[in-house]
């Protein structure tokens, strides 16, 4: 099967780069970051807060991971973006993708996608808010997951997206995964 997981800090371009590796390989694409985000639409919530209820509810994590992971067994030329997905699939090509929390900032302060369930005032809102998101979901995975989803040693490869272009970023990874024999 050939899949490629995106994982990474939040505002560093998972989704960008797999709408570009898509359009490039002619894959399918399964984004939790949606997936997420349309819960949280539907329960009326920000991702944080909804984050804040997984804190205490493990089955709102487990429905989101659950239509991943099927996904995940059931296709094939597929590209997932999650910070799981890497380990619940772990005959994918895994890729890490990292920003700096300001430029991290910038990129979801200005997300049109985003609107309507992370609005923020400012970037100084944004870049707290990045922060309590990553802490909530790191410190929920290690206990729901046993998984450090901050070890880079669980990916193929690690890329920092700060200063890079999308389209490069994709390219580097098709470049890499080939390497590996992981895509034709």
């Amino acid at each position: 099967m050939a899949i490629i997981t995106i994982s990474g800090d939040l505002g560093s371009g998972k989704t960008s780069v797999s709408k570009i590796l898509i359009e490039k390989l002619g894959y399918e694409r399964f984004s939790v970051g949606d997936a997420w985000r349309k819960v949280a639409e539907n329960e009326g919530v920000s991702i944080l807060e909804l984050n804040k209820r997984a804190e205490k509810d493990k089955s709102i994590d487990l429905k989101v991971d659950n239509e991943m992971i099927e996904v995940g067994k059931t296709m094939d030329n597929l590209v997932i973006d999650s910070r799981l997905a890497w380990h619940f699939i772990p005959h994918s090509f895994k890729v890490m993708l990292k920003v700096n929390p300001e430029e991290a900032a910038r990129r979801i302060a200005k997300d049109t996608e985003r609107k309507g369930c992370e609005n923020f005032q400012d970037l100084k809102e944004a870049a707290q808010s990045i922060v309590n998101r990553r802490k909530s979901e790191v410190e929920r995975f290690k206990i729901y997951y046993q998984v450090d989803i901050e070890d880079e040693n669980n990916f193929d490869i690690v890329i920092d997206t700060t200063n890079t272009l999308p389209e490069q970023i994709a390219q580097e990874i098709i470049a890499a995964a080939k390497a590996k024999g992981a895509i034709c």
